[in-house]
């Protein structure tokens, strides 16, 4: 099949059924050393829980729905359903089986999410786009009911939450902000490593050929039906784990109201900004949703003196992020990674063109 023209990207980006192979960032290595070595040791108590791990978090599930909106083109509006029931399972695991380690708790919590996926994503072979998100939604609502009905998921606690167990690897307790960002880290370079591995893969050309047109896909042979479940699969374990690591790492004890439809939105919201299909774009977009309330609370303090409502400075974050959502879907629907993929390449050749 002739390989399409490539989009501009940022880092990982790899185009509709492209077959190139291409490099890795120069600076990737340098930006590892940074986050594991530098940022430990520079970054204070405050910026390690509150900002750091939730970024990375949210950049892990990002990454898990972009597999299957942005990759596959299957909309769906029930990522944090999903990460509920990695958060839930690892709980169940490392409470029930004594002595399991906290890497097989998370890969096992991941599993069971990514076979819950699987068995809300059979509806995809019959039905896509709109009724398809209605799909997502209703499992949205049902797996929050469940885990907030049935008390044997959070342990039969009086509260209705469950609190991380002890984190530790190898006894070496992980319950310190950086044991807990390092552990989150860890987790994501791995798993974005595997994603770009996944998606540069002939099961990723496949995902993009049935996003592309899926009745083009199936005339030549891709497997469709085979092909959009294992997207909610796959999709399912990255947000899984996500929801673990937003359980215990960032939150320390959650309920199943932690990963409501305002979640789901929230991480939807994420790789829309960022840029749909896109690797790269979903740490661009996160670190946008991070940080843009702290900028606008920053701000707010700063232009008013104090005297501005916490109440209205969310009232704005949320009339921003609508007005972005609006023109991100019309006049650049590849997201931020688009944009500064545009710049980069108007830099580099300036002054001769800008």
């Amino acid at each position: 099949m002739t390989a399409t023209v490539s989009r501009l990207g940022a880092g990982f980006d790899e185009a509709p059924l492209t077959l190139v192979r291409r490099r890795w960032p120069v600076g990737l290595p340098l930006l590892l050393l940074v986050a594991f070595v530098g940022l430990p040791w520079l970054g204070n108590d405050y910026w390690l829980n509150a900002i750091l791990i939730p970024f990375l978090v949210l950049s892990l599930a990002g990454l898990g729905l972009n597999v299957l909106t942005g990759y596959t083109g299957q909309t769906s509006v029930g990522a944090a359903g999903f990460m509920a029931v990695g958060a839930f399972a690892t709980y169940g695991l490392l409470l029930r089986v004594p002595g399991l380690p906290l890497p097989l708790a998370l890969i096992g919590g991941g599993l069971i999410a990514g076979l819950v996926g699987l068995l809300f994503g059979i509806p995809s072979s019959r039905i896509k786009g709109f009724y398809l998100m209605v799909t997502t939604l209703a499992a949205q609502f049902f797996l929050e009911w469940v885990f907030a009905k049935f008390p044997w998921f959070y342990n039969h606690a009086s509260s209705g939450t469950i609190s991380a167990p002890r984190l530790e690897l190898f006894s070496h307790s992980l319950a310190s902000p950086v044991g807990r960002y390092l552990l989150t880290l860890s987790c994501v370079v791995l798993l974005t490593w595997v994603a770009v591995n996944l998606v540069r893969s002939q099961v990723g050309r496949n995902w993009m050929a049935i996003r592309d047109m899926d009745t083009a896909a199936s005339v030549i042979g891709i497997p469709v039906e085979r092909y959009k479940r294992l997207a909610f699969a796959v999709s399912s374990f990255y947000l899984g784990i996500a929801g673990a690591l937003w359980a215990f790492a960032y939150l320390g004890t959650s309920s199943a109201g932690s990963f409501d439809i305002n979640r789901s939105f929230q991480i939807l919201f994420i790789i829309i900004i960022g840029g749909m299909g896109s690797i790269a774009g979903n740490f661009i977009g996160a670190a946008f949703i991070s940080l843009t309330p702290i900028l606008l609370s920053h701000a707010g303090q700063w232009l008013f003196g104090g005297n501005v409502d916490a109440g209205q400075l969310q009232n704005l974050q949320k009339i921003l992020f609508g007005c972005l959502i609006i023109w991100f879907l019309i006049k650049e629907p590849e997201g931020l990674v688009r944009l500064l993929g545009d710049l980069r390449e108007r830099i580099r050749v300036w002054p001769l063109r800008f």
